[in-house]
Protein backbone atom coordinates (compact mmCIF):
# COMPACT_ATOMS: atom_id res chain seq x y z
CA UNK A 1 0.00 0.00 0.00
CA UNK A 2 1.50 3.50 -1.18
CA UNK A 3 2.11 6.38 1.61
CA UNK A 4 -0.31 8.47 -0.29
CA UNK A 5 -3.03 5.98 0.04
CA UNK A 6 -2.32 5.04 3.19
CA UNK A 7 -2.53 8.87 4.35
CA UNK A 8 -5.65 9.11 2.50
CA UNK A 9 -7.47 5.83 4.17
CA UNK A 10 -6.09 7.26 7.75
CA UNK A 11 -7.58 10.99 7.01
CA UNK A 12 -10.99 9.54 5.54
CA UNK A 13 -11.32 7.09 9.03
CA UNK A 14 -10.64 10.39 11.27
CA UNK A 15 -12.76 12.47 9.23
CA UNK A 16 -15.78 9.89 9.08
CA UNK A 17 -15.06 9.65 13.03
CA UNK A 18 -15.24 13.32 13.43
CA UNK A 19 -18.09 14.16 10.99
CA UNK A 20 -19.77 11.46 12.99
CA UNK A 21 -19.37 12.60 16.86
CA UNK A 22 -19.80 16.08 15.10
CA UNK A 23 -23.23 15.07 13.49
CA UNK A 24 -24.39 13.42 16.99
CA UNK A 25 -23.49 16.63 19.13
CA UNK A 26 -24.92 18.90 17.10
CA UNK A 27 -28.27 16.61 16.92
CA UNK A 28 -28.10 16.13 20.17
CA UNK A 29 -27.50 20.08 21.01
CA UNK A 30 -30.45 20.75 18.36
CA UNK A 31 -32.70 18.42 19.92
CA UNK A 32 -32.64 19.60 23.14
CA UNK A 33 -32.99 23.68 22.03
CA UNK A 34 -35.97 23.00 19.82
CA UNK A 35 -37.64 20.53 22.78
CA UNK A 36 -36.56 23.32 25.57
CA UNK A 37 -38.51 26.25 22.97
CA UNK A 38 -41.62 23.77 22.75
CA UNK A 39 -41.43 23.38 26.60
CA UNK A 40 -41.24 27.40 26.99
CA UNK A 41 -43.87 27.57 24.29
CA UNK A 42 -46.63 24.91 26.15
CA UNK A 43 -46.02 26.53 29.44
CA UNK A 44 -46.61 29.97 27.81
CA UNK A 45 -50.00 28.75 26.05
CA UNK A 46 -50.86 27.24 29.25
CA UNK A 47 -50.28 30.66 31.35
CA UNK A 48 -52.63 32.46 28.47
CA UNK A 49 -55.46 30.14 29.13
CA UNK A 50 -55.42 29.94 32.76
CA UNK A 51 -55.78 34.42 32.21
CA UNK A 52 -58.51 33.01 30.13
CA UNK A 53 -60.35 31.14 32.27
CA UNK A 54 -63.19 32.62 33.98
CA UNK A 55 -63.97 29.96 37.54
CA UNK A 56 -67.00 30.48 39.97
CA UNK A 57 -68.78 27.87 42.05
CA UNK A 58 -71.61 26.82 39.02
CA UNK A 59 -68.26 25.88 36.76
CA UNK A 60 -65.86 26.87 34.21
CA UNK A 61 -66.19 29.36 31.58
CA UNK A 62 -64.09 30.29 28.68
CA UNK A 63 -64.27 32.61 26.43
CA UNK A 64 -65.48 31.39 22.64
CA UNK A 65 -62.30 32.27 20.30
CA UNK A 66 -60.14 30.24 23.47
CA UNK A 67 -57.77 32.79 22.99
CA UNK A 68 -55.94 30.44 20.09
CA UNK A 69 -57.19 29.40 17.05
CA UNK A 70 -55.61 26.03 17.55
CA UNK A 71 -57.50 25.32 20.63
CA UNK A 72 -61.04 25.21 18.28
CA UNK A 73 -59.73 23.50 15.39
CA UNK A 74 -60.49 20.06 15.41
CA UNK A 75 -57.41 17.82 15.69
CA UNK A 76 -55.16 20.58 15.10
CA UNK A 77 -52.75 18.48 17.47
CA UNK A 78 -52.96 20.97 20.26
CA UNK A 79 -55.39 20.13 22.83
CA UNK A 80 -56.31 22.25 26.43
CA UNK A 81 -58.01 20.58 29.27
CA UNK A 82 -58.88 21.29 32.61
CA UNK A 83 -59.76 18.74 35.42
CA UNK A 84 -60.54 18.22 38.97
CA UNK A 85 -58.94 16.97 42.12
CA UNK A 86 -60.52 13.87 41.16
CA UNK A 87 -59.19 13.56 37.67
CA UNK A 88 -62.35 14.71 36.08
CA UNK A 89 -62.30 16.65 32.76
CA UNK A 90 -64.34 19.89 33.62
CA UNK A 91 -63.20 21.66 30.57
CA UNK A 92 -61.65 20.40 27.23
CA UNK A 93 -60.68 22.31 23.98
CA UNK A 94 -62.85 21.90 20.89
CA UNK A 95 -59.79 20.59 19.32
CA UNK A 96 -60.65 17.58 21.21
CA UNK A 97 -63.29 16.31 19.26
CA UNK A 98 -62.95 13.78 16.72
CA UNK A 99 -59.44 12.90 18.17
CA UNK A 100 -57.84 10.64 20.82
CA UNK A 101 -54.91 12.30 22.92
CA UNK A 102 -53.67 11.21 25.89
CA UNK A 103 -55.36 11.44 29.37
CA UNK A 104 -55.30 14.68 31.44
CA UNK A 105 -53.73 14.51 34.76
CA UNK A 106 -54.76 15.79 38.29
CA UNK A 107 -51.60 17.65 40.12
CA UNK A 108 -51.50 18.50 43.59
CA UNK A 109 -51.43 22.80 44.18
CA UNK A 110 -48.39 24.14 42.59
CA UNK A 111 -47.06 21.09 40.91
CA UNK A 112 -46.14 20.65 37.58
CA UNK A 113 -45.06 18.45 35.29
CA UNK A 114 -43.64 18.30 31.69
CA UNK A 115 -43.66 14.23 30.03
CA UNK A 116 -43.11 12.88 26.59
CA UNK A 117 -46.14 10.61 25.88
CA UNK A 118 -45.74 7.47 23.39
CA UNK A 119 -49.36 6.78 22.17
CA UNK A 120 -50.96 4.54 19.65
CA UNK A 121 -50.33 6.64 16.61
CA UNK A 122 -48.27 9.24 17.77
CA UNK A 123 -46.02 10.87 20.71
CA UNK A 124 -47.42 13.89 22.35
CA UNK A 125 -45.46 16.57 24.39
CA UNK A 126 -48.14 17.29 27.84
CA UNK A 127 -47.85 20.21 30.33
CA UNK A 128 -50.06 20.60 33.41
CA UNK A 129 -50.08 22.48 36.35
CA UNK A 130 -51.71 21.98 39.62
CA UNK A 131 -53.48 25.30 41.00
CA UNK A 132 -55.88 26.01 43.64
CA UNK A 133 -58.32 28.20 42.29
CA UNK A 134 -60.35 30.88 44.72
CA UNK A 135 -64.19 31.42 44.15
CA UNK A 136 -66.42 33.92 46.05
CA UNK A 137 -67.21 30.86 48.89
CA UNK A 138 -63.61 29.52 48.84
CA UNK A 139 -61.10 27.71 46.56
CA UNK A 140 -61.23 24.88 44.15
CA UNK A 141 -58.42 22.65 43.21
CA UNK A 142 -57.83 22.39 39.23
CA UNK A 143 -55.32 21.44 37.17
CA UNK A 144 -54.65 22.81 33.62
CA UNK A 145 -53.17 20.44 31.09
CA UNK A 146 -51.99 21.34 27.46
CA UNK A 147 -50.86 18.54 25.47
CA UNK A 148 -49.55 18.62 21.45
CA UNK A 149 -48.56 15.85 19.15
CA UNK A 150 -45.06 15.95 17.97
CA UNK A 151 -45.60 15.48 14.41
CA UNK A 152 -44.34 19.10 13.40
CA UNK A 153 -41.73 18.71 16.14
CA UNK A 154 -40.32 15.50 14.23
CA UNK A 155 -40.75 16.86 10.75
CA UNK A 156 -38.58 19.80 12.02
CA UNK A 157 -35.76 17.41 13.87
CA UNK A 158 -35.66 15.72 10.56
CA UNK A 159 -35.23 18.41 8.50
CA UNK A 160 -32.47 19.35 10.66
CA UNK A 161 -30.88 16.17 10.43
CA UNK A 162 -31.31 16.27 6.65
CA UNK A 163 -30.02 19.53 6.23
CA UNK A 164 -27.23 19.16 8.82
CA UNK A 165 -25.98 15.47 7.12
CA UNK A 166 -26.21 16.89 4.01
CA UNK A 167 -23.86 20.04 4.71
CA UNK A 168 -21.36 18.12 6.77
CA UNK A 169 -21.21 15.27 3.85
CA UNK A 170 -20.36 17.90 1.49
CA UNK A 171 -17.77 19.25 3.19
CA UNK A 172 -16.13 16.15 3.89
CA UNK A 173 -15.70 15.62 0.64
CA UNK A 174 -14.60 19.07 -0.10
CA UNK A 175 -12.35 18.32 2.78
CA UNK A 176 -11.13 14.61 1.43
CA UNK A 177 -10.61 16.36 -2.78
CA UNK A 178 -8.21 19.43 -0.60
CA UNK A 179 -6.38 16.83 1.42
CA UNK A 180 -6.07 14.58 -1.59
CA UNK A 181 -4.52 17.69 -3.57
CA UNK A 182 -2.27 18.99 -0.79
CA UNK A 183 -0.94 15.12 -0.08
CA UNK A 184 0.07 14.78 -3.87
CA UNK A 185 1.65 17.82 -4.03
CA UNK A 186 3.30 17.18 -0.41
CA UNK A 187 4.76 14.00 -1.20
CA UNK A 188 5.86 14.64 -4.97
CA UNK A 189 9.36 15.15 -3.24
CA UNK A 190 9.04 11.59 -2.42
CA UNK A 191 8.12 10.52 -5.92
CA UNK A 192 10.54 12.82 -7.90
CA UNK A 193 13.57 10.86 -5.42
CA UNK A 194 11.71 7.79 -6.44
CA UNK A 195 12.01 8.47 -10.13
CA UNK A 196 16.01 9.31 -9.74
CA UNK A 197 16.34 6.24 -7.55
CA UNK A 198 14.90 4.17 -10.34
CA UNK A 199 17.06 6.11 -12.95
CA UNK A 200 19.80 5.44 -11.03
CA UNK A 201 19.40 1.74 -10.73
CA UNK A 202 18.71 1.80 -14.60
CA UNK A 203 22.22 3.07 -14.65
CA UNK A 204 21.01 6.66 -16.31
CA UNK A 205 22.34 8.35 -13.20
CA UNK A 206 25.40 8.28 -10.72
CA UNK A 207 23.46 10.19 -7.66
CA UNK A 208 20.87 11.80 -6.71
CA UNK A 209 20.60 15.19 -8.46
CA UNK A 210 17.95 16.95 -7.59
CA UNK A 211 17.26 19.74 -4.77
CA UNK A 212 14.92 18.49 -2.30
CA UNK A 213 12.87 20.31 1.02
CA UNK A 214 14.53 19.93 4.26
CA UNK A 215 12.88 16.64 5.21
CA UNK A 216 14.08 15.38 2.47
CA UNK A 217 17.42 16.62 1.92
CA UNK A 218 19.11 14.63 4.58
CA UNK A 219 17.98 11.28 3.40
CA UNK A 220 19.51 12.09 -0.21
CA UNK A 221 22.74 12.95 1.01
CA UNK A 222 23.08 9.86 2.79
CA UNK A 223 21.86 7.76 0.26
CA UNK A 224 24.29 9.47 -2.50
CA UNK A 225 27.15 8.97 0.06
CA UNK A 226 26.40 5.47 0.21
CA UNK A 227 26.41 4.99 -3.34
CA UNK A 228 29.79 7.13 -3.54
CA UNK A 229 31.03 5.16 -0.83
CA UNK A 230 29.96 1.76 -2.89
CA UNK A 231 31.49 2.96 -5.88
CA UNK A 232 35.03 3.59 -4.05
CA UNK A 233 34.50 0.39 -2.39
CA UNK A 234 34.21 -1.75 -5.72
CA UNK A 235 36.86 0.79 -6.80
CA UNK A 236 39.25 -0.24 -4.29
CA UNK A 237 38.39 -3.86 -5.36
CA UNK A 238 38.73 -4.10 -8.41
CA UNK A 239 42.49 -1.86 -8.54
CA UNK A 240 43.47 -3.92 -5.63
CA UNK A 241 43.10 -7.57 -7.56
CA UNK A 242 44.64 -5.68 -10.63
CA UNK A 243 47.84 -4.60 -8.48
CA UNK A 244 48.11 -7.75 -6.64
CA UNK A 245 47.96 -9.75 -10.07
CA UNK A 246 50.49 -7.58 -11.22
CA UNK A 247 52.66 -7.28 -8.02
CA UNK A 248 53.02 -11.16 -7.85
CA UNK A 249 54.12 -11.54 -11.25
CA UNK A 250 57.50 -10.81 -10.80
CA UNK A 251 57.94 -12.73 -7.81
CA UNK A 252 56.54 -15.54 -9.17
CA UNK A 253 58.93 -15.85 -12.50
CA UNK A 254 61.82 -15.99 -9.97
CA UNK A 255 60.18 -19.01 -8.10
CA UNK A 256 59.90 -20.57 -11.45
CA UNK A 257 63.66 -19.60 -12.43
CA UNK A 258 65.57 -20.17 -9.28
CA UNK A 259 68.41 -23.11 -9.15
CA UNK A 260 70.71 -24.51 -7.08
CA UNK A 261 72.04 -23.58 -4.02
CA UNK A 262 70.10 -19.89 -4.24
CA UNK A 263 66.74 -21.66 -4.58
CA UNK A 264 65.47 -22.15 -0.90
CA UNK A 265 67.10 -18.61 0.19
CA UNK A 266 65.12 -16.81 -3.15
CA UNK A 267 62.19 -19.19 -2.66
CA UNK A 268 61.92 -17.83 0.91
CA UNK A 269 62.44 -14.07 0.14
CA UNK A 270 59.91 -13.81 -2.73
CA UNK A 271 57.45 -15.78 -0.26
CA UNK A 272 57.73 -13.20 2.66
CA UNK A 273 57.19 -10.19 -0.29
CA UNK A 274 54.21 -12.38 -1.63
CA UNK A 275 52.93 -12.49 1.54
CA UNK A 276 53.18 -8.42 2.00
CA UNK A 277 51.83 -7.96 -1.08
CA UNK A 278 48.50 -9.93 -0.40
CA UNK A 279 48.76 -8.14 3.06
CA UNK A 280 49.08 -5.02 1.62
CA UNK A 281 46.15 -5.32 -1.43
CA UNK A 282 43.59 -7.09 1.10
CA UNK A 283 43.95 -4.24 3.75
CA UNK A 284 43.48 -1.78 0.83
CA UNK A 285 40.39 -3.43 -0.42
CA UNK A 286 38.94 -3.89 2.94
CA UNK A 287 39.53 -0.03 3.63
CA UNK A 288 36.47 1.43 4.52
CA UNK A 289 36.63 5.14 3.74
CA UNK A 290 34.31 8.39 5.02
CA UNK A 291 30.76 8.03 5.68
CA UNK A 292 27.96 9.95 7.06
CA UNK A 293 26.21 6.56 7.86
CA UNK A 294 27.05 3.88 10.09
CA UNK A 295 28.24 4.06 13.90
CA UNK A 296 30.17 6.41 15.45
CA UNK A 297 33.53 5.06 17.33
CA UNK A 298 35.18 6.52 20.15
CA UNK A 299 38.65 7.14 19.52
CA UNK A 300 39.91 7.18 23.40
CA UNK A 301 38.41 3.88 23.43
CA UNK A 302 40.76 2.60 20.42
CA UNK A 303 43.61 4.39 21.56
CA UNK A 304 43.29 2.50 25.32
CA UNK A 305 42.63 -0.57 23.87
CA UNK A 306 45.97 -0.24 21.49
CA UNK A 307 48.38 0.97 24.12
CA UNK A 308 47.31 -2.16 26.04
CA UNK A 309 48.23 -4.76 23.27
CA UNK A 310 51.37 -2.82 22.55
CA UNK A 311 52.82 -2.15 25.88
CA UNK A 312 52.21 -5.93 26.59
CA UNK A 313 54.39 -6.42 22.99
CA UNK A 314 57.29 -4.05 24.35
CA UNK A 315 56.91 -4.90 28.14
CA UNK A 316 60.99 -4.60 28.03
CA UNK A 317 60.90 -1.08 26.97
CA UNK A 318 59.81 1.37 29.11
CA UNK A 319 57.98 4.06 27.71
CA UNK A 320 56.33 7.45 28.83
CA UNK A 321 52.72 8.08 27.57
CA UNK A 322 51.77 11.68 26.83
CA UNK A 323 48.03 11.88 26.00
CA UNK A 324 45.69 14.59 24.72
CA UNK A 325 42.24 13.32 23.91
CA UNK A 326 39.22 14.12 24.61
CA UNK A 327 36.83 10.96 26.01
CA UNK A 328 33.83 12.09 24.05
CA UNK A 329 35.70 12.32 21.10
CA UNK A 330 33.94 10.25 18.49
CA UNK A 331 35.56 9.19 14.45
CA UNK A 332 32.97 9.40 11.98
CA UNK A 333 33.35 6.13 10.11
CA UNK A 334 34.80 2.36 10.47
CA UNK A 335 36.01 1.06 13.38
CA UNK A 336 38.42 -1.67 11.33
CA UNK A 337 39.79 1.96 9.26
CA UNK A 338 40.38 3.55 12.99
CA UNK A 339 42.22 0.99 14.77
CA UNK A 340 44.22 -0.04 11.19
CA UNK A 341 45.70 3.82 11.25
CA UNK A 342 46.29 3.84 15.17
CA UNK A 343 47.65 0.70 15.05
CA UNK A 344 50.52 0.74 12.33
CA UNK A 345 51.56 4.64 13.73
CA UNK A 346 51.89 3.27 17.60
CA UNK A 347 53.76 0.37 16.66
CA UNK A 348 56.02 2.08 14.61
CA UNK A 349 56.14 5.40 17.88
CA UNK A 350 56.71 1.93 20.16
CA UNK A 351 59.66 0.22 17.81
CA UNK A 352 61.59 3.50 17.16
CA UNK A 353 60.81 5.74 20.16
CA UNK A 354 63.73 5.68 23.34
CA UNK A 355 61.43 6.72 26.39
CA UNK A 356 59.08 8.90 25.32
CA UNK A 357 55.66 8.97 23.39
CA UNK A 358 53.05 11.77 22.29
CA UNK A 359 49.33 11.35 21.51
CA UNK A 360 47.39 14.00 20.23
CA UNK A 361 43.88 13.83 19.10
CA UNK A 362 41.16 16.91 18.82
CA UNK A 363 38.68 18.37 16.82
CA UNK A 364 38.61 21.22 14.65
CA UNK A 365 36.59 22.81 12.37
CA UNK A 366 34.62 19.74 11.77
CA UNK A 367 38.25 17.64 10.94
CA UNK A 368 40.06 14.84 13.05
CA UNK A 369 43.43 15.58 13.53
CA UNK A 370 45.51 12.88 14.86
CA UNK A 371 49.24 13.38 15.84
CA UNK A 372 51.70 11.24 17.20
CA UNK A 373 55.27 11.77 17.76
CA UNK A 374 57.84 9.82 19.28
CA UNK A 375 61.70 10.70 20.40
CA UNK A 376 63.19 8.17 17.83
CA UNK A 377 66.16 8.43 15.28
CA UNK A 378 63.37 10.32 13.39
CA UNK A 379 63.07 10.51 9.33
CA UNK A 380 64.83 12.19 6.91
CA UNK A 381 63.25 14.72 4.93
CA UNK A 382 64.27 13.19 1.81
CA UNK A 383 62.76 9.61 3.18
CA UNK A 384 59.24 10.97 3.25
CA UNK A 385 57.63 10.41 0.15
CA UNK A 386 59.51 7.00 -0.15
CA UNK A 387 58.16 6.05 3.00
CA UNK A 388 54.57 6.40 2.14
CA UNK A 389 55.47 3.87 -0.95
CA UNK A 390 54.74 -0.07 -0.33
CA UNK A 391 57.42 -2.10 0.84
CA UNK A 392 60.02 0.88 1.65
CA UNK A 393 61.44 0.63 5.14
CA UNK A 394 63.52 3.43 6.83
CA UNK A 395 65.46 0.56 8.40
CA UNK A 396 66.49 -2.25 6.02
CA UNK A 397 68.02 -3.93 9.61
CA UNK A 398 64.31 -3.93 11.09
CA UNK A 399 61.97 -6.80 11.20
CA UNK A 400 58.63 -5.71 8.35
CA UNK A 401 57.23 -5.42 5.62
CA UNK A 402 57.24 -1.99 5.01
CA UNK A 403 53.59 -1.37 4.34
CA UNK A 404 52.61 0.08 7.46
CA UNK A 405 52.71 3.26 6.38
CA UNK A 406 51.26 2.97 2.79
CA UNK A 407 48.54 1.63 4.30
CA UNK A 408 47.75 4.56 6.42
CA UNK A 409 48.66 6.81 3.21
CA UNK A 410 45.86 4.52 1.05
CA UNK A 411 43.42 4.68 4.53
CA UNK A 412 43.86 8.58 4.87
CA UNK A 413 43.31 9.22 1.41
CA UNK A 414 40.12 7.18 1.36
CA UNK A 415 38.80 9.52 4.19
CA UNK A 416 39.41 12.54 1.88
CA UNK A 417 42.18 13.32 4.41
CA UNK A 418 45.79 14.38 4.61
CA UNK A 419 49.43 12.84 5.90
CA UNK A 420 51.88 14.97 6.85
CA UNK A 421 55.86 13.40 8.11
CA UNK A 422 57.79 15.94 10.07
CA UNK A 423 60.53 16.11 13.09
CA UNK A 424 59.09 16.11 16.61
CA UNK A 425 59.87 18.05 19.14
CA UNK A 426 61.89 16.15 21.05
CA UNK A 427 64.06 14.83 17.71
CA UNK A 428 62.03 11.77 16.81
CA UNK A 429 59.31 11.91 14.21
CA UNK A 430 56.13 13.37 14.45
CA UNK A 431 53.13 11.82 12.27
CA UNK A 432 50.00 13.97 11.92
CA UNK A 433 46.94 12.85 9.98
CA UNK A 434 44.03 15.01 8.66
CA UNK A 435 40.40 13.59 8.09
Amino acid sequence: MSLNLRIILSATLVLVIFITLTAAALDRAFFESTESALRDKLTSQLYSLMAAAEVDDSGILMPSSELDALLGLPSSGVYAFITSAENNTLWKSSSSLGATPPQPVSLKTGEKQFRKINGSNNAYFSFAYGVNWPTRTGSIPLTFNLTTDLASFNRQINQYRKTLWGWLLAMALLLLISQAVILRWGLSPLRRVGAELNRIETGEQEKIEDIYPQEIDRLTTNINSLLLQERQQKSRYRNALGDLAHSLKTPLAVLQSATGEQKKENMQEQINRMNAIVEYQLQRAATAGSSNLGKSVNISGIVNRMLESLQKVYRDKPILLNMNIDETLLFKGDEGDLMELLGNLLDNAFKWTSKCIDIDVQKQDNKLLISISDDGPGIVPEQVNELLKRGVRADQTTAGHGIGLSIVGNIVDAYNGEIHISKSAAGGARISLIL
